[in-house]
């Protein structure tokens, strides 16, 4: 993309850059030159495929694309294998258990990861990294450095305690939600106060409506906790808000998922590669905009409602595991689902949708 850039792209009319058009052309020219039986492969990588020049696409020159996309678990396993063959890890390392919980993490992120482990170890002068070195590490690139010397009111603690109960109860409740993995109000990062992460059971790349659904509900469960609670909300739940309202609206304006828009893509996307246009605005009137904010409202109504009633059927589990973080700050999965009455299984695997025999097609 550096000298391959559309011609029409950044150029004002009737003019251009010269050289890197004479650059494009040369490309071209050499390309074309190659003889027949000479055994030449030409390579080109990119991160920005969308503002190739098209002539450079063409069949007989860059004609084969392959797309480099973030590994899945056995991919990830196979890169921490190489990364940690230089690394003294303890017997209680399980790589297997690294790949698990970080999905969406790159070559360059496992090795960054292994690296932060082997800090983390060598501050303690251990002889070996230890699962526990791992953790640690996961959790500092995912939510940011501890910053237990950050003063924290005794009430904010107790208002971030509940939110993150409220998360927790609600993920391990919801029949389609990720499993929780961990529970902290440790304060991390610029602004984070606590935090509840969930891990998926395994890599997904098709997610269904009632997936979503309980996406939603989980995030709005903090939120729904301060209001059982205290009777009033915090700004906390701000972020969650957000993700929450971008899942509601792809469903209703992307993906087909709402009865009263039906199955139409109204939201602008020029490509896979490329993020949603900058106005998120579609191609639609301002009749049909008020319905998807009205579906939007609806399904964020719905899961905050939902979630309610969740934790107000758990409100004893909520007033212990809220406690409990308040005097420990972290609580693992294993102690949540003693606290639920949940028998614990390292191998736990939600249910999933049933799915008829439609055929499906993932198309990014």
């Amino acid at each position: 993309d550096a000298i391959g850039r559309s011609r029409s792209t950044g150029t004002s009319f009737g003019g251009g850059n010269d050289e890197r058009e004479q650059t494009l052309n040369q490309i071209l020219t050499e390309m074309d030159g190659f003889e027949a039986d000479v055994a030449v492969i030409v390579l080109g990588a990119t991160n920005r495929p969308e503002i190739l020049d098209q002539a450079l696409l063409r069949p007989g020159r860059f004609d084969r694309q392959v797309v480099v996309d973030r590994p899945d678990m056995a991919g990830r396993l196979a890169i921490l294998a190489v990364h940690s063959a230089a690394i003294k890890l303890g017997e209680d390392v399980e790589l297997l258990t690294v790949a698990r919980r970080t999905p969406g993490f790159v070559g360059a992120d496992l090795a960054n990861l292994l690296n932060e482990a082997a800090l983390l170890a060598a501050r303690e002068d251990k002889e070996e990294v230890e699962m526990v070195d791992i953790e640690h590490a996961i959790d500092r690139i995912i939510a940011g450095l501890e910053k237990k010397n950050r003063l924290v009111h005794d009430t904010e603690r107790e208002i971030v305690a509940y939110h993150e109960a409220g998360h927790a109860i609600v993920a391990e409740r919801a029949q389609y939600a990720d499993p929780v993995h961990k529970i902290s109000i440790i304060p991390r990062g610029v602004a984070a106060l606590g935090y509840t992460q969930q891990l998926p059971t395994d890599d997904r790349y098709l997610i269904q409506r009632p997936e979503l659904n309980d996406r939603i509900a989980v995030l709005m469960a903090g939120r729904a906790a301060e209001e059982v609670v205290f009777g009033e909300i915090s700004t906390g739940a701000g972020n969650d808000l957000e993700r929450a309202t971008e899942i509601a609206r792809r469903m209703v304006a992307e993906l087909g998922m709402s009865s009263r828009i039906g199955p139409v893509n109204l939201m602008r996307r020029q490509s896979p590669f490329l993020q949603p246009a900058t106005d998120g605005q579609g191609e639609y009137s301002e009749a049909t905009a008020q319905v998807i904010d009205a579906e939007v409202q609806r399904l964020l109504v719905e899961a905050y409602n939902r979630a309610i009633e969740m934790l107000r059927n758990d409100r004893a589990i909520l007033e212990q595991l809220a406690r409990m973080l308040l005097d420990k700050e972290v609580v693992e999965r294993s102690e949540l689902r003693e606290l639920m009455g949940v028998t614990p299984d390292t191998n736990d695997d939600r249910a999933r949708p049933e799915v008829g025999h439609v055929p499906v097609t993932a198309a990014e």
